[in-house]
């Protein structure tokens, strides 16, 4: 059965679904995360950060990309903190902002080799 057809429903159980719900500010910036993930290149880029550090040139000759197209996705990235950069010289080095984005891509990696 895919929907409840009952049209009674436990008022006091509404009640509390309503005050545990997600306010609308953080529904958005999760909806953001989850939006910014939805695309393949990213999560190459998420997948290839969660086992190593590595700089532009290298996610490029990884990915098989350009720099410019790299950078571009990168640049999305780290405006939602999900990746951050390193200066060492010349080179920017990249890895996962936290451990709470290695959570998010190993969560959702587990779910799909789940099904």
């Amino acid at each position: 059965m895919d929907r409840c057809d009952v049209a009674d429903f436990d008022e006091a159980r509404v009640a509390e679904a309503r005050e545990r719900l997600l306010s609308n500010d953080d529904a958005k910036e999760l909806a953001k995360t989850f939006t910014m993930l939805a695309d393949p290149t990213r999560v190459k880029l998420v997948a290839a950060l969660s086992e190593m550090e590595l700089c532009v040139g290298e996610l490029a000759a990884t990915l098989d990309m350009t720099i410019s197209a790299i950078s571009h996705q990168l640049k999305l990235l780290r405006d939602l903190h999900l990746v951050k950069g390193r200066r060492e010289g010349r080179h920017v080095y990249y890895s996962l902002d936290d451990d709470h984005v290695l959570m998010l891509y190993q969560c959702g990696l587990l779910h799909i080799q789940h099904a």
